[in-house]
């Protein structure tokens, strides 16, 4: 294995990590804000992560990915672990490019007209999701650090 191989694998997790961070962590962050009342420094950079980074961490998670099975081969790619790691994260994507992210950004433009029951309604919704989301987190770090045969 090459010396450089833990970094790469560090850039790697942390890029995952880093698409699906603003879709689980903003909806315990957000809170219902009064009229002109602005959001706060981190929520406005989980958005802005979460709107305009998000091709940028993608594109960076792709090349360190083909580097990871450039490294240690493409044979990976045939262990079910790996596979089954690989389908989790691409539905967690979906959760979060189609479900959670538009979500979200109506749960940050409701404004004051509405009622504070919907909004609660909706922001609970949206945190059974990013618990969801975080469960699904956790079980690809268990299939990737244990390895386990699955069939």
């Amino acid at each position: 294995m090459p010396a450089w191989f833990p970094f790469l694998l560090a850039i790697h997790i942390c890029l995952a990590v880093a698409l699906l961070a603003p879709s689980v962590v903003l909806p315990f962050l957000l809170r219902r804000r009064s009229p002109g009342e602005q959001p706060s420094r981190t929520i406005r950079a989980l958005t802005a992560v979460q709107g305009t980074g998000t091709l940028l961490i993608g594109a960076g998670l792709a090349v360190t990915g083909a580097a990871l099975l450039l490294t240690l081969g493409v044979g990976l790619l045939g262990q079910p672990w790996m596979l089954v790691a690989l389908g989790l994260y691409a539905a967690n994507l979906l959760v979060a490019a189609f479900v959670s992210r538009p979500n979200l950004r109506r749960l940050v433009r409701i404004g004051p007209e509405s009622s504070d029951a919907t909004w609660e309604r909706r922001a609970r919704r949206q945190r059974w999701l990013a618990y969801g989301m975080a469960a699904a987190t956790g079980a690809i770090g268990f299939l990737m650090s244990t390895k386990p045969a699955l069939w």
